[in-house]
This record gives C-alpha cells, structure tokens and sequence, in this order.
C-alpha cells in the first residue's frame, strides 16, 4: 500500500514539473501551425479592424476629428 502511494506521488510530482511538455503535447500553439499566407491574412485583418476604427472615430467632422498620431497612423496603413 505505501509503494502504490509513493508511486502515486512521484507520478504527480513528475507531471507538475513537465506540466509545461504534456500541455503542448496535447494541444500544441497555434502560432507554430502558421503558413506565411496566415501570417499575412491575419496582418491584414488587423490593418483592416485599425483603419476601420480611425474611419469611425472621424464622425462627422471628417479629419479634423483625428488627433496628429491618429492621421499619421491612417496616413501609414493606408500606403500598405
């Protein structure tokens, strides 16, 4: 009885500190599966959320409605 609880122990020790190991075993990061076509796609997209979010907060004022920074950085996404 004492073997199968040392076993136990060591057993849960041993996952504690290669917790790090079975969890990308298991599930591994996404980040490692990206194609170069998803890394741009996914750069796009943000470009694209960043744009639209400078557009929105233009209201009614037009550009005017931007601060410095925000017409420099819709200056610079939209040369991409």
């Amino acid at each position: 009885m004492e073997l199968v609880i040392l076993a136990l122990i060591i057993v849960a020790a041993l996952a504690y500190f290669n917790k790090d190991k079975i969890r990308n075993r298991f599930s591994p990061d996404e980040q490692k599966n990206y194609t170069i076509d998803d890394k741009f796609n996914s750069d796009k997209r943000d470009r694209e959320k960043e744009i639209d979010r400078l557009l929105s907060k233009m209201g009614k004022n037009g550009i005017n409605d931007l601060s410095a920074k925000d017409r420099k950085r819709l200056d610079e996404l939209s040369k991409h």
